[in-house]
């Protein structure tokens, strides 16, 4: 029998039905391999209201991933932990460090973990795994870890620093991607991509051997990136074969209108509420 890999999305800027919350955050269901792995988990006001709404128990979470240390990725946490106190958190360690953002003429502001949250999570002991590396969390589904910065036309994408002075400029090193190895070629899930879009794409093909890629879902933080580096990244998705191109969150609409000129329509909706199915044929460990 073929496994089935399903994933939901619960929490994006956007929503596709009026009933849905929609926030500056992320969070996507992931349902592979009999194993439910919740993906971010927004700012945290719109995911247990959307999971409810989608008819996702938040109760059977099995493992969290989080794709970097920044409040619109991890602010849901407490709730889903209350919910499911068993699952393992997928997390850099680097993603504790603090964080904030400042923009010209403008006071600085903290962006990191919301310090309550970060807490929660430092006292699950066991059930914290830090993802300094790749990662298998079950047969076919892993975590990128750290990823190397090859392109340098590729940056973190935004004025962050790791100080409220902003002194120290912070490169997001703790952003991570989740991949699914698929018969019919690699599904790629994205967080912020603030290592870049065509560097993570690039790691993955190493971990894997793969040069394919079915599909890509997720926020690519394209909206302020020049021309050239939305150019580049269509180019490297197009070098990659991609099946599906699924942006949301930070993509930005001009980024996505590049997109859908470029790929047609293999670019798909991605807003909280949109839901992608792929028959699976998992392959096993890939990291450890």
């Amino acid at each position: 029998m073929i496994p089935h890999l399903r994933i939901t999305v619960l929490v994006d800027d956007t929503a596709r039905e009026s009933r849905l919350r929609t926030e500056h955050g992320l969070s996507l269901w992931i349902e592979a391999e009999g194993r439910k792995i919740l993906f971010d988990t927004g700012q945290g006001e719109a995911l247990e209201p959307n999971a409810q709404q989608l008819a996702v128990d938040l109760g059977q979470t099995d493992a969290i991933v989080i794709s970097h240390g920044h409040y619109d990725h991890t602010g849901g946490l407490p709730r889903v932990l209350a919910r499911s106190g068993r699952a393992v958190v997928y997390i850099h360690p680097l993603a504790f460090e603090s964080k904030y953002s400042r923009r010209e003429k403008t006071r600085s502001r903290s962006i990191g973990i919301p310090e309550r949250v970060a807490s929660d999570l430092l006292e699950r002991g066991h059930y914290l795994t830090f993802t300094r590396w790749p990662t298998r969390i079950c047969s076919g589904v892993s975590v990128t870890g750290q990823i190397p910065r090859w392109a340098t036309f590729e940056n973190a994408s935004g004025p962050f620093f790791l100080d409220e002075q902003c002194t120290r400029k912070d490169v997001v090193a703790d952003d991570q991607a989740l991949y699914v190895e698929s018969r019919n070629g690699l599904v790629v899930v994205l967080g912020c991509a603030h290592s870049g879009v065509v560097n993570t794409l690039d790691y993955v093909a190493k971990l894997t051997g793969k040069r394919s890629m079915h599909a890509v879902l997720g926020g690519m933080h394209l909206a302020e990136a020049s021309e050239e580096r939305i150019e580049l990244t269509c180019a490297a998705l197009d070098r990659y074969r991609i099946g599906v191109v699924a942006p949301c969150h930070c993509t930005g609409m001009g980024a996505i209108a590049r997109l859908r000129s470029w790929f047609g329509e293999r670019v798909v909706d991605c807003s909280a509420g949109a839901c992608f199915s792929f028959l699976q044929d998992f392959k096993g460990s890939v990291t450890t």
